[in-house]
């Protein structure tokens, strides 16, 4: 098993949205975490795609991406990931070769074969053009010719795009995504930071049938982490009910607004919801720095994943980046 200080942390961005502020508010502390992400020396910073919701403001992804790569310098930015669903494959290829022309070797290209959102909105987003799930071990195909050197005679060339050899992950939440990513030869991502329950199994599949490719040697996996470490396990329980509350909207169809912390949750959820809430955080890290670094200790034991790629839904920005200074601080333990 490898140790915390052998493991790679990255964090994933959501750019909440506080019920008591705007959304360039949310847009700049994206910006903000990321220059503090760098400093502390994390690996990756990516932005996740969701459309139609209104606490999440990361919907323009590779807009977001570019905002935040001319103001950072060393960190490795990414989508975590491009729905691709909503999108045309070359439309993707040409963004993301943008990118990665303007700022060589920093751009990753994380790709999910979900929507990001509802079916109304989807259909919005693609005007008619219905993409299908089962569409996407081509789509991804489409993508890495377009990062590829251009082959003889070939009709459709990306510029910007073609030889950057974007690096591509594949995200999942269930089976599907690690046996492709297994078959091409690709690093894997899992999305246990809000869907858990297949990570053993997906994680086990993706090693069992990985074959080696020009893109990677041997099994690379991450997986998604809810945390919030604070001075104290109490100040840390405190803080995670933004985070409940912001589940308890999402399950109820309300707003997703990051909600001010509260003394009890008694008064707002039922056992029932509790109990979703849990297991949909089953994952989650929360306390002071010692009792997460047990829990990402534990993880490591159970799963031995190459990386941890952390989420953080603190209602406050700056004990939200002490969060990230926290993790930091008891890795290097």
């Amino acid at each position: 098993m490898r140790s915390l200080q052998e493991t790679k942390f990255s964090i994933l961005e959501l750019a909440p949205v506080r019920d008591d502020q705007s959304v360039q508010f949310s847009l700049q502390h994206s910006l903000e975490l990321a220059q503090h992400a760098e400093k502390l020396g994390y690996d990756r910073l990516w932005l996740a795609e969701h459309h139609n919701m209104d606490g999440i403001a990361s919907s323009a992804t590779a807009v977001l991406l570019g905002y935040i790569l001319a103001n950072t310098k060393t960190l490795k930015v990414g989508s975590g990931g491009i729905m691709l669903p909503n999108h045309a494959p070359l439309v993707v290829a040409e963004q993301f070769g943008t990118l990665a022309t303007l700022y060589p070797n920093r751009v990753e290209l994380g790709l999910g074969r979900a929507p990001g959102t509802d079916q109304v909105t989807m259909r919005a987003l693609r005007r008619g053009r219905q993409e299908t799930e089962e569409q996407f071990p081509q789509d991804v195909l489409e993508i890495l010719s377009y990062f590829a050197d251009p082959q003889p005679n070939q009709k459709i060339v990306a510029t910007p795009g073609q030889s950057t050899h974007v690096p591509v992950w594949l995200l999942g939440s269930s089976l599907f995504s690690a046996q492709l990513a297994a078959r091409l030869g690709l690093p894997y991502s899992f999305a246990s930071h809000f869907a858990p329950r297949m990570l053993g199994q997906a994680i086990q599949l993706y090693r069992e049938n990985f074959q080696p490719s020009e893109y990677l040697d041997r099994p690379y996996v991450s997986m998604g982490v809810p945390t919030v470490v604070a001075n104290s396990n109490e100040e840390a329980q405190y803080l995670a009910t933004s985070a409940y509350q912001r589940v308890l909207g999402l399950m109820r169809g309300q707003s997703l607004k990051l909600k001010a912390p509260v003394k009890s949750m008694d008064e707002l959820w039922s056992s029932a919801d509790k109990m979703a809430v849990n297991n949909f955080y089953a994952m989650a890290q929360i306390g002071d720095q010692q009792t997460v670094k047990n829990g990402l200790e534990k993880l490591l034991c159970q799963f031995d994943v190459d990386e941890f790629i952390f989420t953080c839904d603190i209602y406050d920005t700056d004990k939200r980046l002490e969060n990230f200074d926290h993790l930091i601080h008891l890795k290097n333990q």
